[in-house]
């Protein structure tokens, strides 16, 4: 094949993603390279993919067409890499699992034991990662297989399964926290005191305040700094159960708390789990 994975990649993230740049920071390349893939595709095929007279990228009747052709490319590419890891039949030496603390800790506990006596040979190597940070590592083949609150979309090059399993997200504060004691709170009552909020490693645009904040990489240290009175945060109940204190957090009654969130397993089309991180993603696949 004469025309380069990476530039078919640019191309179909352009398209998804609705501009060079945005396609730039999703696949975490320079901008330059991205116009430079794309650009290099549309001399390989003699076409203009993007009409660029506007301010973004607009695609042609031309690239319209291409963009089906493509997609198929990168999805059987997908498979063939799967396959070829499923033909050599071998297990990993170390499995890298980045997990959100959405992840409930009772179904982490039975995995894992389920995983030493299946694979008491590979390394298990656990992460913790939220958002942004799982995919990065992912696409850094920092490890294999990942687990995220679930999201619309995702690069090109990252796999994703909607997981049937669901967490349950609510907001609490200390019981030593002002709010601790209200039988009933307002959601607009909640910015006039400090939100405990995620934030990742990696830079992304900020959710706009309306109030003080205080933030940490994961759910975790935020759960310890709501226990320690800090603020008020939106946490798993099933980490609450199983790592605050007794009677170290209350949960506010809010309207529309507690809610579902949705959890996604992701890994990287490129370098595709072998058979330690199949057993697991179907493990994960399967759990209720």
């Amino acid at each position: 094949m004469r025309y380069s994975p990476e530039a078919l990649t640019a191309f179909v993230e352009t398209v998804a993603a609705g501009s060079f740049s945005a396609a730039a920071r999703r696949l975490r390349k320079s901008q330059s390279t991205i116009s430079t893939a794309v650009a290099n595709l549309e001399a390989d095929l003699g076409i203009e993919l993007f009409d660029r007279s506007a301010r973004q990228p607009v695609l042609t009747a031309q690239g319209e067409q291409v963009l089906g052709y493509v997609q198929s490319i990168l999805a059987a590419s997908a498979r063939l890499d799967e396959l070829a890891v499923s033909l050599t039949a071998q297990t990993e030496a170390r499995l890298t699992f980045v997990l959100s603390d959405t992840l409930n800790p009772d179904v982490l506990e039975d995995l894992m034991n389920q995983f030493d006596r299946r694979f008491p040979h590979t390394e298990f190597e656990c992460l913790v990662g939220e958002e942004e940070d799982v995919i990065d590592l992912l696409q850094k083949e920092r490890a294999q297989v990942g687990l995220t609150e679930a999201r619309e979309s995702y690069p090109t090059g990252i796999g994703a399964i909607r997981l049937p399993v669901q967490t349950r997200m609510a907001i609490y504060v200390s019981t030593t926290h002002p709010l601790a004691g209200q039988p009933h709170t307002e959601a607009d009552e909640l910015h006039g005191w400090r939100e405990l909020r995620l934030n990742t490693y990696l830079e992304r645009e900020p959710a706009l305040a309306r109030g003080p904040v205080w933030s940490a990489p994961n759910y975790l240290l935020l759960l310890s700094m709501a226990v320690q009175g800090f603020g008020w945060c939106a946490l798993p109940c099933a980490l609450v159960d199983e790592f605050a204190a007794a009677k170290s957090l209350v949960q506010l009654n809010v309207p529309g708390w507690p809610r579902s969130i949705a959890i996604d397993l992701l890994w990287n089309k490129r370098t595709p789990p072998g058979i330690a991180g199949s057993w697991l993603r179907q493990y994960l696949q399967d759990a209720r």
